[in-house]
Formats: structure tokens, sequence, C-alpha cells
């Protein structure tokens, strides 16, 4: 069975997006900042359909995730960035439009239900209004023997750890300051897993700090 694993990349003040989150600007103001230094990569630019693109440390980290990987969580605002019953979200199919990246399926936390939405590459995704333990265990199921990636935002990464249910936490680590916005960890209590760091990639854009949990 693969692990669970929460990745997202987060600014030096601890924030996974900037304030003011629009439609127009999802991250936020000065939130696509977090992720400059993933944009020119190969292994982001292909699941993208975008042609090129940068190899390197960087790049080979990238693509050993996505390799790793079998199946994705996310929260509602991650998804859509929309709240509410899904006739109201002006952007009910997600951001990434007919063909988006994940090519695997995709199980997206909300309290509104709604049947899967299968689209192009093979991402499907399927809307959990159980808890997030059913979501993980859902997710699991669909990866078979490969990891389980939490892929945001703060407030679900936050859940899973709280839960306990983390293995493994990626953090990509921008040297930017976003002075507010979604914070990461605010929502984490005292009872949590201990971690130890396994991993330390640093190239001039971001440093890639890989934890692992220690449980009794």
């Amino acid at each position: 069975m693969g692990k669970i694993v929460a990745e997202i990349s987060v600014s030096l003040d601890g924030y996974v997006a900037g304030p003011s989150p629009t439609l127009e600007n999802p991250l936020g103001e000065g939130g696509d900042q977090l992720h400059e230094w993933v944009f020119p990569l190969k292994s982001w630019r292909e699941p993208h359909g975008l042609p090129g693109g940068e190899t390197g440390p960087d790049d080979e980290l990238v693509a050993e995730s996505l390799r790793a990987t079998g199946a994705v969580v996310m929260g509602r605002r991650m998804f859509s960035g929309g709240e509410g019953p899904w006739e109201n979200d002006t952007n009910a199919n997600g951001w990434w439009g007919d063909d988006p990246p994940f090519h695997k399926p995709v199980f997206v936390l909300t309290h509104h239900a709604r049947e899967p939405l299968v689209m192009e590459g093979g991402t499907t995704f399927t809307f959990v209004t159980e808890d997030l333990e059913n979501a993980i265990e859902d997710a699991r199921a669909a990866a078979a023997e490969q990891d389980v990636l939490i892929a945001g935002g703060a407030d679900a990464i936050d859940q899973s750890i709280n839960a306990g249910l983390v293995d493994e936490l990626l953090l990509h680590l921008a040297p930017v300051l976003l002075g507010g916005g979604a914070r990461l960890f605010d929502g984490v209590g005292p009872a949590v897993p201990r971690f130890e760091v396994t991993q330390v990639l640093e190239s001039p854009l971001v440093t890639h700090l890989r934890y692992r949990a220690v449980r009794a």
C-alpha cells in the first residue's frame, strides 16, 4: 500500500495562497510567486499539454511525485474556488478545462452532493460529502499500491495532519513573503505526529523539504 503524502508550495511566512483570491486570481495577491519554480519544468508542462521544459533536480523531484501518485484528494476551494450548492458555482467544472492535468482519480471534499465528473485524459472528479477519512479511504482504493496525494488547500492538509493520516509531508518553500492569505498549519492541533526531515533539496527558486511522520 502506498503512502499518504501532503504536498504543497508555501511562502517563507507560511502562506499557500495570498490575500483576496478571486476567480480571475485564485491564488490571491502574489500567490503565483509560490509556483514560479515549477512552471518552467518539463514534468509540469507535459501534463498541461505544453511543449518543452527544463530538466534537472527540481524536474526529477516533480516527475517522481507524479509517477508515485495514484489518486489525489483536494478541498472544494482548490477545485473551483466556490462554496455552497453547485448550481450557484460559476466555476463548477474546476480551473483546468476539459483535459485537467491530473490524469488519475481526484476526490474533492464538499458538503454538497454531486455526480462524478468524467473529464478527458483519464481524470475523474468524485465529490465526497462524508468526512476526510472517507475521501482518503476512497482514494486509497483507487490508488491501489500507489500513493495518495493530498494536494491542498491548507485546510485539507491541516485536517489530514490532525487526523494522523499523513505519512509524508513535502513542502516546496518559495523565497517570498506574502503577508497574508491562507496559512498552512493554522488549523493543526497539539496532538499531532512528530515529523523528521528525510530530504532537503535546494535550488535558486525553491527549497524542497520532505518530512516523514514518526509514530509510536
